[in-house]
């Protein structure tokens, strides 16, 4: 049995689809290089590089609206970087290169003030599972 309507018929070309992903927002039309997703449990908007693929409740954006991007009152927004820019040393960076510098120094300075005999506990560290240490807060 046949169909009525015929085989089908190829594509038409239209200029009106593009293959490149645009810029979800309401009238631009500028390349998307960046994924928006909200996660409403945590009330954070997460923007990041751009998906691979396009997901129905994420929204790309262009360069400009990416970076004008701001979030609902009481919402945290969390940039990722696509580790293609170069990344800048922030102040948590440079604190835990500190904190790991002390650290390193620590067993020399125990071996020479307890003339190599046994290890003491660090007074900031409360207990030990495996390679993961709790420790004491500073305040306390």
């Amino acid at each position: 049995m046949q169909s009525r309507r015929g085989p089908l018929k190829s594509a038409v070309p239209s200029n009106i689809v593009s293959p490149v992903r645009r810029c979800s927002r309401t009238a631009c039309g500028r390349p998307a290089v960046a994924t928006l997703t909200y996660v409403y449990a945590d009330s954070t908007a997460v923007l990041g590089p751009l998906a691979t693929y396009a997901e129905p409740h994420c929204y790309d954006l262009c360069a400009e609206h990416s970076e004008r991007l701001t979030a609902p009152r009481g919402w945290e927004v969390v940039r990722l970087l696509d580790g293609s820019a170069p990344a800048r040393p922030s102040g948590d960076d440079l604190e835990a290169l500190a904190n790991a510098v002390r650290e390193a120094a620590r067993p020399q300075q125990r071996a020479a003030e307890g003339g190599g005999g046994a290890r003491t506990a660090d007074p900031m560290e409360v207990a030990r599972r495996g390679h993961l240490r709790i420790l004491r807060s500073p305040d306390n």
